[in-house]
């Protein structure tokens, strides 16, 4: 039976949701720019709100500044594990057979397995993905690590050996 003012007689609702299979397949040009409009807006006020917290945030806090061992129980080749610059956050500091004292994050920039020093080749090596860093400044001598190994500022002050800061990765 069709309505008395002309229009059809199919629902409203058929014009939004297919009924017909082969239909399915394709999305309209509205449909997509909706979703893009959208999806960016979305993104964008995201965004904002990130530079927002970070303006009432104020700048980044100073590193702490910590001691981590004594330079005279460090022999050449020896190592001592501390945590900076928050309690899980594990660093080895290591003397090289030079005796020039560095200090890094344990975790593997691949897949943040422990690295450990093997004094007689001067590396930090990964055992997980045989991945190997200098020991001089970190950089990734061989594997898969993406990056280099983050990287503690030392600093002495006579026989105390502290931690001062991160290096950063353009230094």
């Amino acid at each position: 039976m069709a309505p008395k003012d002309g229009s059809s007689t199919r629902p409203l609702w058929t014009e939004e949701f297919s009924v017909y299979a082969s239909e399915d397949a394709y999305v309209l040009r509205r449909q997509f720019t909706k979703f893009l409009v959208l999806t960016s807006a979305g993104m964008f006020s995201g965004n904002v709100l990130i530079w927002a917290k970070s303006l009432i945030d104020g700048p980044a806090p100073a590193w702490p500044r910590l001691v981590v061992a004594r330079a005279s129980e460090l022999p050449p080749g020896s190592v001592r594990m501390f945590t900076y610059p928050g309690p899980h956050d594990t660093c080895i500091l290591i003397r090289r057979s030079n005796g020039v004292l560095a200090a890094f994050s344990q975790k593997c920039t691949h897949l943040s397995c422990a690295v450990y020093y093997a004094a007689d080749r001067d590396r930090l090596e990964c055992p997980c993905h045989e991945g190997y860093f200098s020991a001089e400044n970190g950089r990734v001598l061989q594997g898969p690590p993406p990056r280099p190994l983050p990287q503690i500022r030392l600093e002495e002050d006579g026989d105390r050996v502290l931690a001062v800061g991160m290096m950063s990765e353009d230094a």
